[in-house]
């Protein structure tokens, strides 16, 4: 009986097994880019989570529903993925698990204002049909790609779902700007629910199912899932190297798992611009294709051919990029690389930066409350804030260019103005911002910008009522905030410094690559390439702490983009190669646990370290014990035992 689904055909079936099994990535990535990372988070608190109390609170509600979610996933992989190798359900399992994903998906397009409960059921969902397929469809590999083309193949799917999940982020983000954010929104989660039904057809329709390991015990398939999982687990010395692996894994892709998730909001720790922070955030989707490609192709059998070019490629960007970026960076024009200006401080009865709360006696130094159009103050302090009516006004002295301002919404509430130096801010048609919201809610915040800093006054008139269900006029001012120094960076020019490195690293890799880079090439298997990878993500980390420029910001951003794809795809076909390929379902169940298992332990040493140091930095830097330790762990790892064990495993489990 055989157990691969590679054996005995032609090489251009071979390969229409092989696109078709890789374009499930091309779809599920949708879910992975528009539903976790950018659009219904967004959605979800803005809209679906309008009558709740804060912001706050529905990110709460947020974080719980993925945690229920990984948390789901991680309980039944192992026991589904046992079940499908006992009962040739990998293909069946597979498809019901996207279908509850794309099911779910879709069903977001229901979701309206103060629906959070509704978005929150529809989510988990989501998030358990797509962790739970993942696990079916990492488990077709070792039976989809021979073992010698496995890191290929596994790169070239996580390639096409980078391409996939990129391509329909940015259509949906093109939806939202040209039709609203509710509108564009609620149709972006009908489109990722087809995109991903239609390129789940493919491997349904091409791929064979696998056969299965053995009948099913007495009693059923699920007691014998059961007995047979625990089995393995009794017996996972026997699987010493692959246990081993898991625990290497578990380390360091906690702390790639870190690097991904804290990017964003280190950046706007550090001062820079959404744009900046989300353009790189493309950056990394896109210029991930191709590296991702390239990487899985450096380990290889016999012959290096191109990979000594593609190996010195990677090796002169892990010099170049901190060498040329920190040297930019300290001799450029600050208003070139981005690097920070001097902070504000309060100067000649204008407040300076930090946060000043209206019930603070300083910041009535500089703020006054005053009556316009002949109307009468009658403002209080309360859990609003300071509220006030309609003709008062609040006048802010102030030195810095960007303020905060914190107010609260809800029925009773109106609408007001905000200008500085006479200027309207929030809209340029002069419209006043309405505060209305069916049920109170504390902590919106608004972000304004003076165009330039130095000494402004800013003026928060109350407009009366703007919304017609409104049964008051309130305004609730907590507090404003004078932001940091809006780093000044020229795009252009950074991409400009970016792009002719690159053209060097392309010349230096094809003059010198064969010459200085052969022998290193042969000796370089799937283990070396993921240590590889992991000395790039440690660089990173280490750079990350001295961090203070866009430029570098920039570099950082397209190091992460040559190793996060092919780091991931290669730690999954080297674990598929140690596993035995009868139990692929069962063993990726595992492979799953600790992957949701290593969400957890990274951001809460990084949190962590936050309220120690009271600052990022420290926490970045200690990101780097992450890769050394799991690195170290990996070296300790005997891969060709590891796969000796899993062939053993397989000629039992055939005889």
């Amino acid at each position: 009986m055989h157990v691969a689904g590679y054996e005995g055909i032609g090489t251009d079936e071979y390969r229409r097994r092989i696109r078709a099994w890789a374009l499930y990535d091309w779809g599920n990535s949708a879910f992975a880019t528009t539903i976790l990372a950018a659009v219904l988070p967004v959605y979800y608190s803005r809209v679906a989570g309008e009558t709740l109390a804060s912001p706050a609170v529905a990110t709460a509600y947020w974080t719980a529903g993925l945690s229920i979610g990984l948390f789901v996933v991680a309980i039944v992989s192992p026991i589904l993925g046992t079940i499908s190798d006992l009962r040739r359900g990998k293909k069946p399992l597979l498809a019901v698990f996207a279908g509850l994903g794309v099911v779910s998906t879709g069903l977001l397009v229901l979701v309206g204002s103060g629906d959070w409960l509704l978005a929150s059921l529809f989510f988990v969902l989501g998030r358990i049909g797509f962790g739970a397929a993942n696990v079916f469809y990492d488990a077709l590999l070792p039976h989809v790609a021979r073992p010698e083309d496995r890191d290929r193949v596994s790169s070239l799917g996580y390639a096409l779902g980078y391409t996939g999940g990129g391509l329909l982020l940015a259509i949906n983000a093109a939806m939202i700007l040209f039709l609203g954010e509710i509108p564009g929104s609620r149709l972006s989660f009908l489109t990722v629910a087809v995109w991903w039904a239609v390129f789940t057809i493919p491997v349904l329709r091409r791929v064979p199912e696998p056969p299965a390991a053995t009948g099913p015990a007495t009693g059923g398939t699920v007691r014998a899932s059961f007995a047979r999982l625990g089995q393995t687990f009794r017996h996972l010395r026997r699987y010493r190297e692959l246990l081993k692996y898991l625990v290497s894994f578990f380390i360091y892709n906690d702390g790639i798992g870190t690097i991904i998730g804290v990017a964003a909001i280190y950046g706007a720790e550090l001062g820079f611009a959404a744009t900046e922070l989300i353009l790189a955030l493309l950056l990394v989707q896109f210029v991930g294709i191709p590296f991702t490609l390239l990487f899985g192709r450096i380990p290889g059998h016999g012959e290096p051919g191109g990979r000594p070019v593609v190996l010195a490629f990677v090796v002169f960007n892990l010099v170049a990029l901190p060498v040329v970026g920190a040297f930019g960076a300290r001799t450029l024009d600050a208003d070139v690389v981005g690097r920070p200006g001097p902070d504000f401080e309060t100067v000649d009865g204008a407040v300076g930066q930090g946060e000043w709360s209206v019930t603070d006696p300083a910041f009535e130094l500089a703020g006054s409350w005053e009556v316009a159009s002949g109307g009468e103050l009658e403002g209080t302090r309360d859990d609003y804030g300071f509220t006030f009516d309609p003709g008062a006004e609040l006048v802010l002295v102030f030195n810095g260019r960007e303020l905060e301002i914190t107010y609260s919404r809800g029925p009773d509430h109106g609408g007001f103005l905000v200008e500085i130096d006479g200027e309207p801010v929030l809209d340029e048609d002069d419209e006043p911002l309405d505060a209305y919201n069916r049920t109170q809610r504390f902590g919106e915040t608004a972000v304004v910008d003076a165009g330039e800093p130095g000494i402004h006054t800013l003026r928060i008139v109350n407009a009366g009522p703007v919304h017609e269900d409104a049964t008051g006029y309130r305004v609730g001012i907590a507090s404003v905030e004078v932001l940091e120094p809006t780093r000044e960076s020229s795009l252009l020019a950074v991409l400009g410094v970016l792009a002719a490195l690159q053209g060097a690293g392309a010349l230096f890799a094809f003059a010198f690559g064969r010459i200085l880079f052969s022998g290193v090439a042969r000796a370089l298997d799937t283990k070396r390439t993921v240590l590889l990878a992991l000395a790039v993500y440690s660089a990173v980390a280490v750079w990350g702490f001295f961090l203070d420029t866009v430029l570098e910001f920039w570099f950082i951003a397209w190091m992460v983009a040559m190793v996060q794809g092919g780091s991931q795809a290669l730690s999954r076909s080297l674990y598929a190669a140690m596993s035995p390929t009868s139990m692929s379902g069962e063993f990726f169940g595992l492979f799953s646990i600790m992957e949701k298992a290593s969400a957890i332990l990274g951001p809460f040493v990084f949190a962590g370290a936050v309220i120690l140091f009271d600052s990022s930095r420290p926490a970045v830097l200690m990101v780097v014990a992450f890769f050394g330790v799991g690195g170290y762990l990996l070296t300790r790892v005997d891969v060709e035992e590891g796969k000796r064990v899993a062939d053993e495993a397989d000629r039992l489990g055939r005889a």
